[in-house]
């Protein structure tokens, strides 16, 4: 799979641009604020539907524009798929896949999956729980459409228990709640049961990642722990929605005091361990980037083995921050598909080939 045209209007800093990259390599070049960096975010956000800054949608649109538009062309063996996004300045965004909406917007990802490494990306193994769980919910989306629906249907479980709570806080009531409670059980099974067969299939894939970043040592896994209010525990399809019921209420005067939900798979505990080392608190820095580097690369070969054909890559100034090791096991991956470069000097690519472009102005040459 691979784009062939990108049209954006009042995106970022571009009033209009349409840009035809090539099937293979590609190197946009220019200084820093050129606006490299806001092509691969339109990209990916025609798979993901968001930003991969995590810039609100009202936020990417252009100073002085009404709103913005993103559409792109990916092609396959069965043809184009045609991916557009409205983003107004107030009101619901639209979106349409070859012409029609889609039933569920988490089936996107999985129709065009794209991976993105990026500078930040040391935060996926340095910060909390939340930016992991939303590292597995993306990969899980572009994977199946099955997952995304998961995690579709307990967000919006979610949301509704949590307005519930924060309309009624203290004078909730206990029935209303009740119903709720069952409907958010139901969602964080199947969210559960879908996370944790994710992180068993990462599993031999991200230490063989690790591997050819870091070399032969100890095994890097990730791990996930629901927090069932009582402390973490390890996942028990059989008993887990009833731990969970157990546990909500036993929580529930709390959570009408403080007026959210404060257990379910939104409260995941996500782990990377090198060995039995938690990455996090008990890994140096280069080691900690080793795993960072070896999360995208994982996520980039499992979404090859699932579809058949390599997902459209991204690559965001990346090799200014990696050394010889690690820059030569992304570059591994270059030839397989579709790859797009952003990068202030052309020669710390370490690659040949390709199609090279020059960003400014608000234009791609």
């Amino acid at each position: 799979m691979h784009l062939s045209w990108l049209e954006l209007r009042g995106f970022r800093i571009y009033p209009e641009l349409e840009f035809s990259p090539a099937p293979g390599l590609n190197v946009l070049v220019g200084p820093n604020g050129a606006g490299k960096t806001s092509i691969l975010e339109a990209v990916s956000y025609l798979s993901g539907l968001r930003s991969f800054r995590g810039t609100p949608d009202v936020a990417l649109i252009r100073t002085g524009a009404e709103g913005a538009v993103v559409r792109g062309g990916f092609v396959k063996e069965a043809g184009e798929t045609r991916v557009e996004v409205e983003i107004p300045g107030a009101g619901r965004r639209r979106v349409l896949v070859n012409s029609k909406r889609p039933s569920r917007l988490s089936d996107v990802a999985s129709t065009v999956p794209v991976v993105a490494f990026l500078p930040d990306d040391l935060d996926l193994v340095k910060e909390g729980s939340a930016i992991r769980r939303r590292f597995l919910d993306d990969l899980g989306s572009q994977l199946a459409p099955a997952y995304g629906a998961a995690a579709s249907d307990y967000d919006q479980t979610l949301r509704q228990r949590n307005a519930l709570l924060r309309r009624d806080g203290p004078m909730t009531d206990p029935l209303s709640l009740s119903v709720w409670d069952e409907r958010l059980v139901e969602a964080a099974v199947v969210m559960w049961d879908a996370r944790v067969e994710l992180v068993e299939r990462l599993r031999p894939v991200l230490d063989e990642a690790h591997r050819s970043v870091a070399g032969p040592g100890e095994t890097l896994r990730m791990l996930v722990a629901p927090a069932w209010g009582e402390g973490p525990d390890v996942w028990d399809a059989a008993d887990g929605g009833s731990l969970l019921r157990r546990g909500l209420e036993g929580r529930r005067r709390r959570e009408m005091e403080q007026r959210t939900t404060t257990l379910g798979p939104h409260r995941d505990e996500v782990s990377v361990r090198l060995g039995h080392r938690d990455v996090r608190t008990q890994a140096s820095q280069g080691e900690q980037r080793s795993v960072a580097v070896a999360l995208r690369i994982a996520s980039y070969r499992n979404l090859l083995d699932r579809h058949g054909h390599p997902p459209v890559l991204l690559l965001d100034d990346v090799f200014s921050e990696l050394d010889l090791a690690r820059t030569a096991a992304v570059v591994e991956m270059l030839p397989r598909g579709q790859v797009l470069v952003t990068t202030t000097r052309e020669d710390e690519v370490p690659a040949v080939g390709g199609r090279r472009w020059e960003v400014g102005e608000g234009k791609v040459r």
